[in-house]
């Protein structure tokens, strides 16, 4: 798990901290310098570094092993903070100092909109005073916005209601030094009309995704009005932008801008936020910052359903299309700042705060982030200008309001003050008639992304052009000339299949380059069973929301597929179905088509007799099916697909099932042209048993020895971990046989030789012999046609399990009822017997528990030791460790112990004792991990397997298993999630412990295969 490191102290950096403790892969969060909301969480920390001496950064960053920095404020950023971070191989997510000039330099800024034709407000740039108000006096336009080009806090910008006043900012900005070196150059605009909204979006340099958009209230007071300020408040989503203006906003906005840095050498790394105004002509740029804003932060990211630490990673990898964020749809969020008295001016510190509490337990929809704060004692006071936010969530924007400013209310310190309008804007309009006019993409279908997705793969589909067919995409439909192919008397041949659930474990690990190669396989090995050529191929996908790069890698294998089987990829169907898929979850379907001329058709049942030989042709692994059954293996012995292959070096178990479906056109048809093959059998779904009867006679069945060929490890595993037996396998798997060819006695050294030139090594399997009994027995009775000898024999051969000479002896100690005894009891003691310990001893404190009668039933010897019936905790210890070693004991589990044992029991167990505890470990430790979890309202909690250490809740972490938290999560409901996991975490750790995969080596885990 990751270390992060925030840099910033204000209210933005309290959500970001806050936001990223979320993330499952988080382990903790240093902010610095922070402020006293960013310290309150088990997960955070405050840390004082002086940002403006970069190389203190790097030694903190480095000291601490941090994963990614997250930059806030802009300042840092201008000054090259994230180029020195990322010299020294620390990952930061934030913009170079060269990018960051389009926030730095308003009159940079200006001329790079200029240059890439991004629209904006006219303007001017000024060193000078007096040009500058002979600009503003003289243009044709309303030069009355006047900017200081450099940074000022958000402060810098003066909106005039006259040209004097105007010609007074420029003067007060030039000569009297108002925002000093930032306004050495100022900038004067044409005032656009019109609403404002903030446009924010992540970028990885290329890739651009867009946050929902929100309005933000600079001024002071109520009716916008008053002084300009850092923000005292936003709403989002604004609902007033139409998709049409906001599509505009992304194209030619923020990806013009993203693009044009590219180009220009700067890549923009970071969040990229535009201000926008939504003129009558359309929405223009009034500014662009190159980081989060502030407050839109606070009222945009509790919409954020992704984990936005991954989101920050993938940015700075360059992989942010493969991690586009999403954000809910069904909440709109308003914030609302309290001030100090005074701010934007001077204002009192160290003023204590009353009332935060309350308002944090009003729920997970109402949210505290806290600005210009920090502790003073056991109290929180004042340290800033914008002190506090209050954000409320609620399903509409009235509501959300409402709530907002009901809580800000309850927060009481000396002087505070706050906007009570937050949201007029919109809340004061008529019905939302811009919000009337719905779009397709408002429903969920991006129909620029599909057709993005179509020129994207027209030349991988040309590539795969053959004899009769061009393989050009965009008709309605795709032509095919079979005379033209060379065929004389044909007969068409179809097929359809899809490639099932091994879709789960390709989306699991985000890897789609080869699930189209089996797509095709399926349906061309089918046809091929008739002896047809395959000529064409089409494909489905079906998505709930179109990433276009995943369709790609997925057509990108299947035009590999139809290369390797000579066909043209003629066209497909691709469908966006919100609702009907979950997010990116897609379905795939495929249709061949292929001839064969009349007198070649397969099988020949005429022809096939008694003492024909099969020839198994080598699969290439699973192929693709048998993956519903696989995932519930991996599922009951608790390891991922990232988990390393046990019978392939330097693969994982995922890579391994993803072998795509072994393609036999090019091999097998050549021998079909010659009469070699009376019949060939692909071997799908049922497994020899009930595919090989499709293409045999009724009187006759199929002899098999699975000794006369090498059957791949990968089965055997399965069997063994799975326990299932070897009848099963056989209906389910192809077990190393991805096809059978029917051939008779004289042609087969020919067959075998000819494959053996194709590249392919086949061997003689069995043979055809006659069937007893009544020939019109046939699908009810297929296992009578198919014997297959010493299958369980040769899957035993193929992977050796590694024994164990003997069974670790186990002690549990419990305190009550035993749900967790229960599941070691059942994983040592039950059906699937091969685990590498036994249960030989219960030990309760208390008498009468359920935990004992559930040892006792199993057959257990139990034993109780009131630990009142001793003097001291040491006494009762001591007994209970006699009563362990009596019995053998070489491995103890605390199944719900509730006695803190003395350091000297757990020096004499270390290493051999396992706890377990509910929750994520490091991250809330203690009796009460569910209240703790609940009331920081993280959205990942879970389980920790351990060994034992003195400390409470420490010592190496063996296993981990997470749940979500959800927003309306009681103790009680949280508690019986985690219990289903606690019930799969612990008997794997044991397993672990036992088997010596995991052995505890001065205080570090030793893992071995």
């Amino acid at each position: 798990m990751a270390t992060v490191l925030v840099l910033g102290g204000g209210g933005r950096e309290h959500a970001l901290s806050w936001k990223l403790t979320q993330s499952a892969n988080v382990r903790h969060v240093y902010v610095s310098p922070g402020n006293a909301g960013t310290e309150s969480s088990p997960k955070t920390s405050n840390v004082v570094l002086n940002l403006k001496k970069f190389e203190e950064v790097v030694d903190f960053c480095k000291r601490e092993s941090v994963a990614l920095v997250v930059v806030g404020p802009e300042d840092p950023l201008a000054a090259g903070i994230a180029d020195n971070l990322n010299s020294q191989g620390i990952p930061c997510f934030g913009p170079s100092a060269k990018a960051a000039q389009i926030e730095a330099s308003k009159e940079f800024s200006k001329e790079f909109m200029s240059r890439h034709d991004i629209p904006t407000a006219r303007f001017c740039s000024f060193r000078d005073p007096s040009e500058a108000c002979q600009h503003i006096n003289n243009a044709d336009y309303p030069a009355l916005v006047v900017k200081a080009s450099g940074l000022a806090a958000g402060k810098g910008v003066v909106v005039a209601q006259s040209r004097e006043e105007a010609c007074q900012a420029a003067r007060d900005m030039l000569n009297n030094k108002l925002f000093g070196a930032a306004g050495e150059t100022i900038v004067v605009e044409e005032l656009l009309t019109g609403d404002e909204v903030s446009c924010l979006a992540f970028s990885d340099g290329t890739t651009v995704a867009m946050m929902p958009p929100a309005q933000d209230h600079k001024q002071l007071n109520n009716g916008d009005s008053g002084p300009n300020t850092g923000g005292m408040g936003a709403i989002c989503p604004y609902p007033m932008i139409s998709e049409t203006d906001l599509e505009t906003v992304r194209q030619a906005v923020l990806q013009r801008a993203v693009d044009g840095m590219k180009k220009e050498g700067f890549p923009f790394v970071g969040v990229l936020y535009a201000g926008i105004m939504l003129t009558s002509s359309g929405p223009k740029v009034l500014e662009f910052n190159c980081r989060f804003g502030d407050p839109e932060t606070q009222s945009i990211l509790p919409l954020l359903e992704s984990d936005l630490y991954e989101i920050c990673l993938a940015c700075v990898e360059g992989t942010l299309h493969q991690h586009l964020p999403q954000f809910t749809r069904d909440l709109y969020t308003s914030g609302v700042v309290l001030a100090s008295g005074g701010y934007p001016g001077g204002y009192k510190k160290g003023l204590p705060i009353s009332g935060i509490d309350g308002v944090e337990k009003m729920g997970p929809r109402v949210l505290v982030f806290h600005a210009g704060t920090s502790k003073q004692e056991q109290s929180i006071v004042t340290s800033g200008g914008r002190v506090l936010a209050v954000v409320a969530m609620n399903s509409d924007l009235q509501s959300a309001c409402t709530d907002a400013q009901r809580w800000a209310g309850f927060i009481q310190f000396d002087g505070a003050y706050h906007r009570s309008d937050i949201g007029f804007r919109v809340l004061e309009r008529k019905p939302l008639s811009r919000m009337t006019y719905l779009s397709y993409r408002d429903a969920g279908v991006d129909i620029e992304a599909g057709n993005s997705l179509v020129k994207a793969i027209q030349p991988l589909a040309k590539d795969t052009q053959r004899s009769g067919c061009d393989a050009s995409l965009g008709g309605f439909g795709a032509l095919f000339d079979i005379k033209a192919a060379g065929f004389r008397d044909p007969i068409l041949v179809s097929g359809t299949d899809g490639v099932g659930t091994k879709l789960k474990i390709a989306q699991d690990m985000g890897k789609h380059s080869t699930i189209g190669i089996d797509l095709v396989a399926m349906c061309v090995n089918d046809i091929l069973s008739h002896g047809a050529e395959p000529l064409f191929f089409l494909d489905y996908f079906a998505t709930g929301r179109l990433n276009v790069d995943v369709p790609k890698e997925v057509i990108r294998g299947i035009t590999t597929g139809c290369k390797q089987a000579n066909c043209a990829l003629v066209g497909g169907e691709t469908a966006e179905m919100p609702g009907m898929y979950q997010g990116e979850d897609y379905d795939l379907a495929g249709f061949a088509v292929g001839a064969v001329e009349r007198g070649q058709l397969l099988p020949r049942m005429q022809q096939i007799q008694e003492g024909d030989n099969l020839i198994g042709l080598p699969s290439s692994g699973l192929h693709s099916n048998g993956f519903s059954l696989v995932r519930k293996v991996m599922e009951r012995i608790g390891l991922g697909y990232d988990a390393p292959s046990p019978f392939n070096n330097g693969k994982t178990l995922g890579e391994e099932f993803l072998m795509p479906t072994r393609i036999y056109v090019k091999e097998v048809l050549p021998l079909m042209h010659q009469g070699h093959v009376k019949a060939f059998c692909h071997i799908t779904g049922g497994g020899l048993m009930e595919n090989l009867p499709r293409v045999l006679p009724g009187n006759l069945k199929a002899q098999i020895d699975a000794g006369l060929w090498s059957i791949p490890p990968m089965f055997g595993w399965l069997s063994h971990k799975g326990n299932i037996q070897a009848s099963e396998m056989s209906l389910t798997f192809n077990c190393g046989i991805g096809g059978v060819l029917v051939v008779d006695k004289s042609v087969t050294e020919t067959v075998l030789q000819q494959l053996v030139t194709s590249g392919l090594t086949a061997s003689i399997i069995g043979r055809l012999c006659e069937k007893q009994g009544n020939v019109m027995e046939t699908c009810t009775q297929s296992e009578r046609r198919v014997v297959i000898e010493n299958l369980q024999l040769a899957l035993t051969n193929s992977w050796k399990a590694p024994s164990v000479s003997r069974k670790r002896r186990v002690g549990v100690l419990i305190s009550g009822s035993g749900t967790n005894l229960q599941a070691l009891i059942d994983s040592t003691n039950g059906v699937n017997n091969n685990c590498s310990s036994e249960i030989v001893l219960v030990i309760s404190n208390k008498a009468g528990v359920q935990g004992i009668e559930r040892a006792q039933k199993a057959g257990i010897q139990t034993q109780v030791i009131n630990h009142k019936e001793f003097g001291s905790r040491e006494e009762f210890d001591m007994e209970v460790d006699r009563c362990l070693r009596k019995a053998g004991v070489e491995i103890v589990c605390l199944a719900g112990f509730m006695r803190i044992l003395s350091g000297e029991f757990v020096r004499k167990w270390r290493g051999h004792m396992l706890n377990i505890h509910p929750s994520l470990l490091p991250a809330f430790k203690g009796h009460n991990a569910h209240e703790q979890v609940i009331a920081a309202r993280v959205r990942i909690s879970g389980c920790t397997v351990h060994f034992l250490e003195e400390e409470v809740d420490a010592g190496a972490i063996v296993v981990q298993e997470s749940v979500p938290v959800y927003p309306r999560d009681t103790v009680a409901s949280l508690a019986e999630r985690v219990k289903t996991v606690e019930h799969k975490a612990f008997p794997l750790a044991l397993e672990l412990v036992a088997s010596g995969q995991a052995t505890l080596k001065e205080g570090v885990i030793d893992w071995s295969q």
